[in-house]
């Protein structure tokens, strides 16, 4: 019993039966962490070249277990979650780009990708911070923070990473091919929040029209778990088929 409730006092309180973004914080916390304990344990079952792969699979939702663990605590106190957001962000998106690098390295791909992928992110989350956070003008930081993110878009769909992938073929093309349509429709979620999180543009009311500004956390919640978790099953799949 005592036991028990160690690893209560660890996690946190449960969260209550009517709120349902407490839950999908609890429940994505519980995801990620199994999920970084199968991607770390699976790394002794495959091929010496994936072994970093699915680490960096593991690490990428080990640290957003972390953070929603920091996330759900401020959520019960009632403040905004929107600070861990972007910390978490701007660890685990520029490891999810990493992982194009790390299945196209057998087939040529170069450090000059790894910076090209590491930067744009990079850049597509600090100017989303700097626009949603209210320290510049919404619009412009977003449309920065859009180029940045159109751009990982067209190196990975049309660009020399997209035919690094196509001259592979087989199983690292097809691995390819689901990542990238997880970074265009699994990432969309985030400038609908963007738009709605900082309640500016003309955009604004369309977007809360379709989406509450109340129910961002509960979206944003499903949608990391799926989109990270997602990414590194699908490295796994990839590393046992070879």
């Amino acid at each position: 019993m005592e036991n028990f409730l160690n690893l209560m006092y660890f996690f946190g309180n449960t969260p209550a039966g009517d709120d349902l973004v407490g839950i999908t914080f609890w429940i994505g916390t519980m995801a990620m962490m199994a999920a970084s304990a199968f991607f770390f344990l699976s790394m002794g079952s495959v091929d010496g070249k994936w072994k970093t792969s699915l680490l960096v699979s593991g690490l990428i939702t080990f640290i957003a277990a972390v953070h929603y663990m920091y996330m759900r605590d401020a959520h019960a106190e009632g403040d905004s979650t929107t600070v861990f957001r972007y910390v978490d962000w701007i660890l685990t998106v520029p490891l999810m780009c990493v992982e194009f690098y790390l299945i196209l390295k057998a087939a040529g791909a170069t450090t000059k990708h790894l910076r090209d992928l590491v930067v744009l992110s990079t850049i597509m989350l600090v100017t989303g911070y700097v626009g949603e956070a209210g320290l510049g003008n919404a619009s412009l930081w977003g449309l920065f923070s859009g180029l940045a993110y159109f751009a990982i878009v067209y190196m990975i769909k049309f660009g020399e990473l997209a035919k690094l992938a196509a001259s592979a073929g087989g199983a690292v093309q097809s691995a390819h091919n689901t990542l990238v349509l997880f970074v265009i429709i699994g990432w969309a979620i985030y400038p609908v929040g963007y738009m709605i999180g900082t309640g500016d543009g003309m955009w604004y009311s369309f977007m809360t029209g379709l989406v509450a500004a109340e129910n961002m956390d509960f979206i944003y919640n499903v949608g990391d778990s799926i989109n990270k978790i997602g990414f590194g099953l699908v490295v796994y799949n990839l590393a046992v088929s070879k």
